[in-house]
């Protein structure tokens, strides 16, 4: 074999790349990654601030909880979620929930906490 002969072959043999046969496995699904949301809610005056939260579904909520006023409860309705707010002064309390389903579900104050206490209570909408 002459010398062009033999480069040549060589030159070959080093760009080809040789092919593979496609890969039967199937791709690992991706980690579903939870999200973690936190909202501050302040309850005074027989209100919650804000009454009104939306997450996405599939997200944690880290609700972090303190009063202006007087002892308050923080009720998630259907759920087990029921905790004493301190009165201002003493403190936040932190409630993680992680809702199960779209929709909504609505809290409340679960302490009387004064005339306006049936007005007091704010909705979370898990959205798709």
């Amino acid at each position: 074999m002459n010398r062009v002969t033999l480069a040549a072959a060589i030159a070959m043999a080093v760009t080809v790349p040789q092919s593979r046969p496609p890969s039967t496995a199937a791709a690992a699904p991706r980690a579903v990654q939870e999200q973690k949301v936190t909202v501050h809610i302040v309850a005074e005056r027989f209100r919650f601030t804000p009454d009104e939260i939306r997450v996405r579904r599939g997200a944690t909520v880290e609700f972090v909880l303190e009063s202006d006023d007087t002892d308050h409860g923080f009720r998630i309705l259907g759920t087990d979620v029921d905790r004493v707010i301190p009165k201002r002064g003493r403190g936040t309390i932190t409630v993680t929930f992680t809702p199960d389903r779209s929709g909504r579900y609505s809290f409340e104050c679960s302490k009387l906490c004064g005339a306006g206490h049936d007005f007091m209570h704010g909705v979370l909408i898990v959205e798709d």
